[in-house]
């Protein structure tokens, strides 16, 4: 089979809800990623195949297809190149890149966008399902689901808080780990590890235009004590603000090409995919599959998880990558090395490339040769996938 490599991979800094970037409409956000890929790699953006951009809340200012209006919007891509939106919840931009690499390796497409975007702030959480609830329009919950789920609303934070529980966590261990995350960002942040892929975005301040480059989240000054303090979400559990990913706005890209792109437009790769794994489980727990797609995925490729120099597992909730942790046995000290989602924020349909954009560029910086990147997912799916270091 042909091989799928990857020759860059770019995100914004991430905005608060109501922060930075709350003035930009992510139209506007994904289109800027969208240039800033075809300007690095300096190639012509009519030979570019498909953009597929994963956006979870597609309504509002995120309808109308809004892969294909990023496409539009941009400055360096023609009309010519399609685009398509796709949602697989949290997981929408990682399933961008996989389905972009499939089609490079199955020699139908040479090169390919796989991106994200979410304004949290713009298009709200959920606000795709409640928005059409209030107008009795019905909820996605069929007669036929409803039979085999009776009386379960499926819950990420019912989900985190049943994780907690069947591994025997604590709050104190959450709280702890949150830390840590905010910690390794703010380390990260100051000693420049962003630098090479974040791509600044010029936002109005009141202090005037402003370019955006550091991620507006992290708390630099964050303890377990600090963190301890914030309210539970609910009475009785072990899940906070503070512990689980931060609202966010965001959007991010990664070039994926075959190796007949990469001779013909003298590209240089930066990484090559070596697995692509998807799996569904439980839709109730819902944020356990990684750790089961995991398994799969270094099943497939022959691999086992200490030959894996780097992971990136999406804090969506803390007690996520810490069950992933004991599950896999891997090692800690390789886990989201420059902190995760809890304190840089999990925009959505943006986080899958994001995450990759930040995976990729740690390898360099550490000499790395492998890295593994997996995100829980609405509905009880996850994605894995595996990359070479080049």
């Amino acid at each position: 089979m042909a091989e799928a490599y990857i020759v860059d991979a770019v995100r914004t800094a991430g905005g608060k809800r109501g922060g930075k970037l709350a003035g930009t409409h992510p139209v506007d956000m994904a289109a800027h990623v969208l240039d800033a890929i075809i300007a690095r790699t300096g190639i012509d953006g009519a030979a570019v195949d498909d953009v597929i951009m994963g956006c979870v809340m597609q309504g509002g200012q995120q309808a109308g297809q809004v892969g294909r209006n990023a496409v539009l919007a941009a400055k360096n891509l023609p009309n010519s190149v399609p685009a398509v939106s796709i949602d697989r919840q949290c997981g929408s931009s990682q399933q961008a890149m996989q389905f972009a690499a499939q089609a490079v390796m199955s020699g139908t497409q040479d090169i390919v966008i796989a991106a994200g975007v979410e304004s949290m702030t713009r298009v709200p959480m959920g606000s795709t399902a409640t928005l059409f609830m209030k107008e009795g329009l019905g909820n996605y919950k069929s007669p036929q689901l409803e039979e085999k789920y009776p009386g379960i609303m499926f819950s990420q934070f019912m989900g985190a808080e049943m994780i907690v529980k069947k591994h025997g966590f604590d709050r104190a261990q959450l709280d702890a780990f949150a830390a840590e995350s905010h910690k390794r960002a703010a380390a990260a942040t100051q000693r420049g590890a962003f630098a090479d892929e974040i791509v600044a975005i010029d936002v109005e301040t009141p202090e005037g235009v402003i370019a955006h480059a550091i991620d507006e989240g992290i708390r630099f000054d964050a303890t377990p004590e600090s963190i301890g303090q914030v309210k539970l979400l609910q009475e009785g559990g072990s899940i906070s603000a503070a512990n689980a990913s931060q609202i966010c706005d965001g959007a991010s890209a990664v070039m994926i090409v075959s190796a007949a792109a990469l001779k013909a437009h003298n590209l240089t790769p930066i990484a090559r995919i070596v697995n692509l794994t998807v799996t569904g489980g439980d839709p109730v727990i819902m944020l356990e599959e990684p750790l089961f797609a995991t398994d799969r995925a270094l099943q497939r490729s022959g691999m086992k998880i200490d030959e894996i120099d780097l992971y990136e597992v999406n804090e969506a909730f803390a007690p996520v990558p810490l069950a992933w942790l004991k599950h896999t046995g891997a090692d800690h000290a390789k886990l989201n090395v420059n902190g995760g989602a809890i304190a840089l924020g999990h925009p959505l349909g943006a986080s899958g490339t994001k995450l990759m954009a930040t995976l990729v560029h740690a390898l360099k910086a550490s000499g790395g040769r492998y890295g593994l990147q997996t995100m829980c997912e609405g509905g009880g799916i996850a994605n894995v996938t595996i990359i070479e270091r080049l």
